[in-house]
């Protein structure tokens, strides 16, 4: 019987590649054998990890890209293709976190970056990725979502609703192509230990300890653990996952 998730000779882009879960995903992507487009803005750092998986035999180029510039997003995808041939898995990953404040002292300024990264900027990807998908009848897009597009998060607005319009735009595109041969779903990580979270804490590594205790797993999540669910939901073992938002968060949502 065939791996499902060996993917060699399969192309696989992920944006937000540089560092956290968007890293650990375009490294375990590389490990199943895809060869994999790593797309960010922080382009010394994208490229330096590019070239890791380049120095450890595996086929892998960083690309340059504010995800909220249709151009910029353009050309990522098309580069990709050049590149590599096709496209077959992409992960969705770039994302900020908003500011910490209530609804009433959230500032525009701070509502357009969150929006036009985490949900134009998915948008975007999805628009081009899917018109060269389309094409072979085929792929799978996994979209970042996230334990806030679930539930309400005091003092952070525009990253809850960022977040639940991902939700509805996974689920509007996995009805839309999913006759065309593309499989559309999400992820909902939980508490997961990246510098952005410890960043919503200030570097108060008490707070970010004690968070951990509320996890019924007992603490936060490793990146590679949304990175294997993320493979997962783009190989053919999920073949009848369609329009899904899959959550892991070590039962941080069920109690």
């Amino acid at each position: 019987m065939n791996n499902p998730l060996n993917f060699s000779g399969k192309v696989a882009l992920v944006t937000g590649a540089a560092a956290g879960i968007g890293l650990a995903t375009a490294n375990i992507f590389a490990e199943a054998g895809a060869a994999v487009a790593l797309a960010d803005y922080k382009e010394e750092a994208v490229k330096a990890a590019a070239e890791r998986l380049l120095a450890a035999g595996r086929k892998a180029i960083a690309i340059c890209c504010d995800v909220s510039d249709d151009a910029q997003v353009a050309a990522m995808v098309d580069r990709t293709v050049a590149e590599f041939g096709g496209l077959d898995a992409a992960f969705n990953n770039a994302g900020v976190m908003a500011h910490i404040a209530p609804t009433a002292e959230s500032t525009r300024e701070d509502w357009d970056r969150v929006m036009g990264i985490n949900l134009s900027g998915v948008w975007n990807c999805m628009r081009h990725e899917l018109r060269h998908m389309q094409h072979r009848g085929s792929g799978a897009i996994v979209n970042n979502a996230s334990v806030g597009a679930l539930n309400g998060i005091p003092g952070m607005g525009s990253y809850v609703a960022s977040k639940h319009g991902v939700i509805g735009l996974t689920r509007t595109a996995a009805v839309e192509y999913a006759k065309r041969g593309i499989r559309v779903n999400a992820v909902n990580p939980g508490s997961i230990d990246t510098q952005m979270a410890r960043d919503v804490l200030a570097g108060n590594e008490q707070a970010y300890a004690e968070m951990g205790t509320l996890i019924p797993i007992g603490r936060a999540g490793r990146p590679e653990e949304i990175a294997w669910a993320v493979l997962w939901l783009c190989s053919p073992g999920a073949s009848y996952v369609v329009g899904h938002a899959l959550t892991v968060d070590g039962g941080l949502t069920v109690v």
